[in-house]
């Protein structure tokens, strides 16, 4: 009885190990998607055979930025040309399968694709930086990008006359209502939003203009409001909901405290309780804000990072940074209690990385 109970506990402990081992997704400005076993109870991967340690590899160009629903992921190519293009993947947990490509937009309209996102609801949303417009596509049941089917030009208005002189859009993402998508249009300071119905993606529109010099770069949204982070001006931006897919500003915060202007990421914890953003060009780092109940925020700490943090993502225990400029994923862990940061020196060696994601 003993020997059988002792493999019975062996047993149990395996199964619990393999239920820890988790998909890392990650994109970069090199040559395609790498695939990494990541194990959440020791916060580090778990080398295999492939390049840099991956299991698997996608192979495309500047896979910058990627959205991942199922067994399905929609990566954008970030081309300065007629190149750019979003990409449809499906992944059965040990390899991926190319299911096809789109352009990103018109011509000179589509460069540098640099956000996607879905509603898993058979849109797609580009959001091209160079090319300054949102694309909108309709998906394939099977996963597959169907032609472009909307594209919106963005504006310019912002003082920044060398970066705000032509249009960006730098985000997209669809809200919980299932009736609206926003955008960030960098160059015009403002949110854009636009009507989701059965005929289409239409009425293109301001939903919030934010402060000169703000430079919007990505969004996140959480109990309907939304939280903006402003390349140029280092700060953070909270908005509460109105009508219409629009909104006001609730409060604004500092995250950048060297006015590097190179704000690029943001992020909350899966409690709420905690947000978190990167800053990049100078003191590159993590900024760590306390939420209350009420979403009001309030600046904790910060914690230093390697060069160029332009994206990162926050576990339970961990939060993964993506330092292009030192060809590392950096590991910190996170006490759920305080939100705090601690470098573990544990660091995943990959090209040129720019996008990290957890499945």
């Amino acid at each position: 009885m003993k020997r059988i109970l002792i493999a019975f506990a062996l047993l149990v402990a395996a199964c619990g190990q393999k239920q820890d081992i988790h998909t890392l997704f990650v994109g970069n400005y090199a040559d395609g998607i790498y695939a990494y076993d990541f194990d959440l109870a020791k916060g580090d991967i778990v080398p295999a055979e492939g390049e840099y340690g991956s299991f698997a590899k996608a192979l495309m160009p500047n896979p910058s930025y990627m959205t991942i629903f199922g067994n399905h992921i929609w990566a954008v190519s970030e081309m300065p040309d007629q190149t750019a293009a979003v990409y449809a993947w499906r992944f059965d947990g040990g390899g991926f399968t190319f299911l096809n490509s789109q352009p990103t937009g018109l011509p000179d309209h589509g460069e540098d694709p640099c956000y996607v996102a879905t509603n898993g609801m058979g849109l797609l949303a580009v959001a091209n930086y160079s090319g300054g417009s949102l694309a909108v596509y309709p998906l394939e049941e099977d996963g597959r990008i169907a032609p472009i089917d909307t594209l919106i030009l963005s504006g310019i208005g912002g003082p920044d006359m060398t970066r705000q002189d032509k249009p960006h859009v730098h985000c997209a993402r669809f809200l919980a209502d299932g009736e609206h998508l926003i955008f960030s249009e960098f160059s015009s300071d403002a949110i854009g939003v636009v009507d989701i119905t059965p005929l289409g993606v239409t009425n293109y529109r301001t939903a919030v203009q934010l402060p000169a010099d703000f430079g919007p770069r990505h969004i996140i949204t959480a109990d309907g409001r939304a939280f903006v982070i402003g390349e140029l001006s280092g700060d953070i931006a909270v908005l509460n909901p109105t009508a219409d897919g629009k909104f006001e500003i609730k409060q604004i915060i500092k995250a950048d405290q060297v006015d590097a202007r190179g704000a690029a990421d943001i992020h909350y914890s899966a409690d709420g309780e905690y947000l978190y953003a990167s800053l990049r060009l100078q003191n590159d780092g993590i900024a760590i804000f306390k939420s209350d109940e009420d979403n009001n925020l309030t600046f904790i700490a910060y914690q230093k990072t390697g060069p160029h943090p332009r994206n990162f993502t926050v576990l339970r225990n961990w939060v993964l940074v993506a330092c292009r400029d030192s060809n590392e994923i950096e590991i910190y862990a996170r006490d759920e209690q305080t939100g705090l940061l601690t470098d573990t020196g544990r660091r995943i060696q990959t090209p040129k990385p720019v996008f990290v994601e957890v499945q």
